[in-house]
């Protein structure tokens, strides 16, 4: 297997790991785990926004030590966090157990993403950039699909799920020590400056990251709860859901070829208001609950494409600084899913779920009132630095 492709295709691995099973199962589990540990809904956003919490925290450590510590040190550590938190989790006995669990977890998908933009931007070129940074975005939708494959063989069993989780972490974490290549102190791009984040673009960059991200966790921490409580689905019919939001998902990993097509900041757009449809398109299933999986699916899709566009956008503000370009974007996802899934948790006991999920959408209208000005032709990368051994060729 050529190199890089054996680079790409365990950083898929890593962001399915941390970002679709330690991350986002959560959100399939939840239902079963608040029966257990009678959890209200409350508790269950604190939680969730714990994770989230951590998630920035990671992030911040990935900007301040990735210099120091290196790529393949800080994707060890993000793997490591994973299978520790899943590991933890599988033997809560209580809210606070779960949520130092989850913390863990959560901490891991921060460290996971500037590392691993870094790594392409040093390994890959220009043209074959955005398409391995969008086939490695894809990797949160394959872990969710093989979450909801899980949940189906495993039916009630979330303590086993997430002890086979941390096994399976351990493993992707070592792949990934032997195919991320060590780094060299002039590979580093130095420390990230606060006047940085005063480029032109970079304000809007992080207002919409950060209502995509809040709008985002009224499916990811509390979609299988509604299915459950409101729609009356059950776990097979949930982790059906599941599975076919992580499916659609998998199309997210061409949007480096859409961004290509139709500039970014088309797209941008594009995926914000199907999300915004999506949560509509929710709160509506309970007039015609088969409506359900295609609703799921549309926000899978979307929401793949809209991080991928993110990730995209923030490389074209920071072509200097990849680690900072994906980074920043993703830190203000992080940021809006900390506030958004405790208020979403809140708002639903308060006012019920479809006023919630109303309230969402427009969260997402108005982050589409902010995009790259990005023509199509310009949506490819910067050339790509030293360090990976000879010259890059396309994945």
């Amino acid at each position: 297997m050529s190199r890089r492709i054996n680079l790409v295709a365990a950083a898929f691995a890593l962001t399915a790991l941390t970002y679709g099973l330690a991350r986002f199962a959560f959100g399939l589990l939840l239902p079963a785990i608040r029966e257990e540990l009678s959890l209200p809904a409350t508790a269950a956003g604190w939680i969730g926004g714990g994770a989230f919490a951590a998630y920035c925290i990671g992030i911040v450590f990935a900007f301040t030590a990735g210099e120091w510590l290196g790529e393949r040190r800080t994707t060890l550590a993000a793997g490591a966090a994973a299978s520790c938190g899943l590991a933890l989790a599988a033997l809560a006995s209580s809210g606070w157990g779960l949520g130092l669990a989850m913390a863990l977890a959560g901490l891991s998908t921060g460290l996971t993403s500037p590392p691993l933009a870094a790594v392409v931007a040093r390994c890959l070129d220009g043209s074959a950039r955005a398409k391995a940074n969008g086939a490695i975005n894809a990797g949160t939708a394959a872990g969710i699909i093989l979450s909801g494959i899980a949940v189906m063989v495993f039916a009630d069993g979330w303590r086993v799920l997430y002890g086979l989780f941390a096994i399976t972490g351990a493993a992707v974490t070592l792949w990934v020590w032997l195919a991320v290549p060590p780094s060299t102190r002039r590979d580093a791009p130095g420390a990230l400056r606060l006047a940085d984040l005063a480029r032109p673009g970079a304000l809007g960059l992080c207002a919409s990251g950060w209502l995509m991200g809040a709008a985002s966790t009224a499916i990811w921490t509390f979609g299988a709860n509604i299915m459950r409580e409101e729609l009356g689905a059950g776990e097979g019919r949930i982790a059906l859901a599941w599975i076919v939001l992580g499916l659609a998902g998998i199309a997210g990993a061409a949007t480096g070829l859409l961004t290509t097509r139709f500039g970014t900041g088309a797209v941008h757009r594009a995926a914000l208001l199907a999300m915004a449809a999506a949560l509509i398109g929710f709160a509506a299933a309970k007039l015609a609950p088969a409506a359900t999986l295609p609703v799921m699916a549309l926000f899978g899709l979307a929401y793949i494409v809209s991080s991928g566009v993110l990730l995209l956008w923030g490389i074209e503000l920071f072509p200097d600084r990849p680690d900072a370009g994906l980074g920043l974007p993703f830190l203000m996802v992080a940021l809006g899913q900390t506030a958004g899934a405790p208020f979403f948790g809140f708002a639903w006991e308060a006012a019920g779920s479809t006023a919630a999920l109303g309230c969402f959408a427009a969260l997402l209208a108005g982050a589409a009132g902010w995009g790259p000005a990005t023509a199509p032709e310009q949506a490819g990368g910067v050339a790509s630095g030293p360090g990976c051994g000879s010259a890059p060729q396309q994945v």
